[in-house]
């Protein structure tokens, strides 16, 4: 095991001591899941939860119904969340694609293997690396490593950023330095967001951050 294997392994245990179990993603099934993905772009997730029920009240959290939907009518149930009309054409173009390529089959799209199913997501209208990558690894439950703003953040006051700012550059750091292993990338990523939320944060708070021993910030 390498240095940097070890220190990462470190932090994950630092955090799941400090935190406990995040249980991510929080959804009855894949589906919901891929919504709550798209849904959470620049949204905080109480709101997020909100449209959620919306859609559930209204029987349209399914493949099928939210692809019938009338788009005003989505737009109007996911409206807690943010920028509802533009992410009502983003649920929209998935649903689109799921119904014209796979019959409006999850299990056939996830029958995918990784890349193949990582390029179609980045295909889809509104799926970037983060929500892509999200949708695979807690939909999915394929182990792929999510990349946010908090982990970008916590890995550069560690000390352990790659030389190279960029998405793939961070993820590769993960995949080259622990184990393939998807219960760990769910659990590391989702103690991350947590601590990047709570602790470290734009203005950081140091003095309560059980990460500060390993941090030469």
């Amino acid at each position: 095991m390498t240095a940097i294997s070890e220190i990462l392994l470190e932090i994950y245990h630092r955090l799941l001591a400090c935190y406990g179990p995040q249980r991510w993603w929080p959804a009855d099934d894949p589906f919901e899941v891929i919504v709550g993905a798209i849904l959470t772009q620049s949204a905080a997730w109480t709101n997020v939860e909100q449209a959620i029920a919306n859609l559930k009240t209204a029987g349209a959290l399914s493949p099928i119904a939210l692809h019938d939907l009338p788009l005003d009518r989505l737009a109007h149930l996911i409206r807690p969340s943010g920028y509802y009309n533009a992410k009502a054409l983003k649920l929209k173009a998935f649903t689109e694609r799921l119904h014209c390529q796979y019959d409006g089959d999850l299990g056939r799209f996830f029958a995918l293997d990784t890349p193949q199913l990582r390029q179609e997501l980045l295909h889809i209208y509104g799926v970037g690396e983060e929500t892509a990558d999200s949708i695979i690894l807690y939909a999915a439950r394929r182990p792929i490593f999510v990349i946010d703003a908090y982990t970008r953040r916590i890995l550069n006051r560690l000390g352990l950023a790659p030389k190279t700012d960029s998405y793939g550059a961070f993820q590769a750091l993960f995949a080259e330095y622990l184990p393939e292993d998807e219960a760990l990338y769910n659990e590391y990523h989702a103690l991350l967001v947590r601590h990047g939320k709570g602790v470290c944060r734009k203005v950081p708070l140091c003095p309560t951050c059980c990460l500060r021993a390993l941090c030469p910030h």
